[in-house]
């Protein structure tokens, strides 16, 4: 790899390591407020609007004194628990997935919030007539749900009526190897609509995750949007079509795509938490609640595009760009996992493949770049001579060219042609959830981690000044006093990066050492 490739490559990875600061979101779509009927009086409606105001109970019912029940769910792949309290969940543990500790991951990390996971909130002029039922505590039988190979769904079902009659009955399916819960809510009596909220911080596990966007993030007419929830002042509501609304981090996600159809979404920030949820102004609605681990395929299979939510990022080709190149690396490293069983070879031999693709580009930029040093007397001597008149400089030093028959671009072009190549092998190396906690050998137990005693940067650094020893050198003195500086500056961008992803750059430069010494050996 010449050196002018290796300065558009660090180049690239600064914007890559701070992309999240330098680019900006895609633009929101148009906020408006949500406009709710008044409460008209019945005499003064029209026939229309009577025939869509919902019917009012004939007679009071007496309230009845309900306890609070907790309901256990256990899956393949998760432990919840439930609440009668508002039908809401309480907590969420992810079965695969643990923490440094070897604790479980809890999707639910607020101490005490005032807001759980499917709180129906009330909204509009009408909310303190709705207060009650939709923050009650409702009937349920169910206790316990144990559900493995041999029991694949079960469904629970809560139901709560007020003194005046109005009702709200939630049902939520579960499945025993799927994160998906299905949620049907069905009320009568109540009128100014409601928000299906996702609590407070739901779906977040790694609130300090250094990369990758962290909280709230919505899919509306085709684009992603997401919030900054340090810049949440008020509540944010979005209107538009609406395929999701979740709260995420790097690996995890909480998310709500409707299936029956939606008003908005809003977007809160509580304390130093935030929340997202859909506003639904018909009396019944049906969800998908995904809360799990961003599996590509897995989020495929709900076919409500939550896929999307896997950022590939923007630069350079674009997000579907990205996304085009990211997905077959992605095929080829589970691949490659399916028969080694061990992501780390896996990476390895991923190197390896792209490489052997790209040898032909390679070996045509190193020739020309030992062409080029061959010419670089030559074009010193014709840069003195023209000093004063860089006009008629480049006129000469382009006839040497055009002589000698060298592109002074060929060394440069053919590798700059593997950046985007790059690029989509850092974004699967840097956010597949699969690396998560996935061992190499010996010290590195986790290639989604750095590497703890900074071994893999340190020799990455090393090979790169190896490398650029075997490198021709430039014509340019100024751009070859720079290249001696990269190493340095690769080892500590490096160090806090994931292991597996300095694995890959680590086996990439001893791939190019080796290639270099051939070429040079031939062409000696």
């Amino acid at each position: 790899m010449d050196k002018r490739t290796l300065l558009a490559i660090v180049l690239a990875l600064i914007v890559l390591v701070l992309y999240q600061y330098l680019i900006p979101s895609p633009k929101p779509p148009k906020m408006e407020e949500q406009k709710v009927e008044k409460d008209i009086p019945q005499a003064t409606k029209t026939k229309e609007e009577k025939e869509k105001t919902p019917p009012k109970a004939k007679r009071p019912l007496p309230a009845e004194v309900i306890e609070e029940k907790l309901i256990h769910i256990d899956t393949e792949l998760y432990r919840a628990i439930l609440t009668n309290k508002g039908a809401v969940i309480k907590s969420l543990a992810l079965k695969r997935y643990t923490d440094k500790d070897k604790i479980p991951v809890q999707l639910l990390l607020t101490k005490e919030p005032s807001i759980l996971p499917l709180s129906i909130l009330p909204t509009g002029d009408s909310q303190e007539i709705n207060k009650g039922v939709l923050k009650g505590t409702y009937k349920v039988d169910t206790a316990k749900v144990i559900l493995g190979k041999d029991r694949g769904k079960e469904t629970v079902t809560f139901f709560y009526q007020d003194s005046s009659g109005a009702s709200v009955k939630k049902t939520l399916t579960f499945y025993s190897n799927d994160y998906r819960i299905d949620l049907k809510i069905l009320t009568e009596g109540i009128t100014g609509g409601y928000t299906l909220s996702m609590g407070q911080d739901f779906g977040i596990f790694e609130p300090k995750e250094g990369y990758g966007h962290v909280g709230p993030v919505s899919r509306i007419d085709g684009n992603n949007i997401t919030s900054n929830r340090d810049k949440i002042k008020e509540p944010l509501n979005y209107k538009g079509n609406i395929a999701w609304t979740a709260l995420e981090d790097k690996y995890f996600t909480a998310a709500l795509a409707p299936v029956s159809k939606v008003d908005g979404v809003v977007v809160n920030k509580i304390g130093d938490s935030v929340t997202t949820g859909l506003t639904v102004m018909s009396q019944d609605g049906e969800f998908i609640l995904y809360a799990g681990p961003k599996e590509y395929d897995r989020l495929k299979t709900l076919k409500v595009g939550l896929e999307e939510i896997i950022d590939y990022g923007w630069f350079p080709l674009g997000r579907t760009g990205n996304k085009l190149l990211a997905l077959p690396f992605f095929r080829l490293l589970k691949l490659f996992y399916g028969f080694l069983n061990n992501y780390g070879l896996a990476i390895i031999l991923l190197t390896m493949l792209v490489r052997i693709v790209f040898i032909p580009l390679t070996n045509k930029s190193q020739k020309s770049m030992k062409a080029m040093q061959a010419l670089a007397p030559k074009i010193n001597e014709l840069r003195e001579k023209y000093k004063k008149d860089p006009q008629r400089m480049n006129k000469e030093i382009m006839g040497l060219y055009k002589k000698h028959k060298v592109n002074p671009m060929g060394g440069c072009l053919p590798m700059l042609l593997q950046l985007p190549i790059f690029i989509a092998l850092y974004n699967v190396l840097m956010y597949a959830i699969e690396l998560r906690g996935a061992p190499f050998y010996l010290w590195i137990r986790d290639l989604s981690s750095k590497d703890p005693f900074y071994v893999f940067p340190i020799v990455m650094g090393i090979s790169m000044f190896i490398q650029q020893k075997m490198t021709p050198t430039s014509a340019d003195p100024m751009q070859s006093k720079i290249m001696m500086f990269l190493p340095v500056i690769f080892t500590f961008m490096f160090l806090n990066l994931p292991s597996g992803l300095v694995l890959y750059w680590l086996v990439n430069n001893i791939l190019s050492i080796a290639q270099q010494y051939y070429i040079n050996k031939k062409l000696a």
